[in-house]
């Protein structure tokens, strides 16, 4: 039995595709395709698959995970890769098939690419920089038992950023994983609840996924 993972782009329209559907989407995707997908075994048997992180509704992603287990030893990685693109939905490409290498818990963080668009970007890059000044950018997360006060400065990390006409393009890492799941989102609501220029958040675009180490995952 082979244990593959797949890196797959989510764009354009499928975007618009919810984690709950993907995972519909991705049953049929594996029965058009006609790849021989291991089965669980027990009452209900069903084609195994996981996704390694799920991602939020409207972002856009050029590096999402999908785990399965093949029981033909002899069918090459380019095979499986050309017959999935074959049946994948419009916006969906799976750009490599390799054997599985790490485990899903060696994630540890997800880098994002976004732009947020201001009727004054200038001003809106002096008041990023101010709250980036700070000695702690708190937000409001729900948790399983409920909300709480989080800081999330300690542990995001400014790729990079650039002032580009209206709009202030920004790369950024945060934590990804089993135990704590952050996205771009949070920096905005710290944004706004700070009082900063009046902006609209676009292109928000998952772009890596790392080990705690720095090292892409793999």
């Amino acid at each position: 039995m082979l244990r593959v993972r797949a890196i797959f782009e989510k764009t354009g329209r499928s975007k618009y595709i919810s984690h709950l559907d993907l995972n519909r989407c991705m049953l049929r995707t594996f029965r058009r395709s006609g790849l021989p997908i291991w089965y669980t075994e027990g009452f209900n048997p069903h084609p195994y698959y996981a996704f390694a992180l799920a991602l939020s509704l409207g972002f856009e992603s050029s590096c999402e995970i999908l785990d399965f287990n093949i029981t033909d030893d002899n069918i090459s990685m380019d095979e499986i890769r050309d017959r999935l693109n074959a049946v994948v939905p419009e916006g969906m490409r799976i750009v490599s098939v390799a054997p599985q290498k790490l485990k899903i818990t060696a994630i540890a963080k997800a880098e994002y690419r976004f732009e947020l668009v201001s009727a004054d970007s200038a001003k809106l890059s002096t008041d990023i920089d101010a709250l980036l000044g700070g000695d702690s950018i708190l937000i409001e997360k729900k948790t399983k038992r409920g909300v709480k006060e989080v800081d999330i400065k300690p542990d995001m990390e400014i790729v990079s950023r650039e002032t580009d006409g209206d709009s202030v393009k920004i790369v950024m890492r945060l934590p990804a994983g089993t135990q704590t799941n952050y996205n771009p989102t949070l920096f905005m609501e710290a944004l706004r609840k700070a009082g900063c220029e009046p902006f609209e958040a676009a292109n928000i675009c998952r772009t890596g996924i790392f080990c705690e180490n720095n090292e892409k995952f793999s």
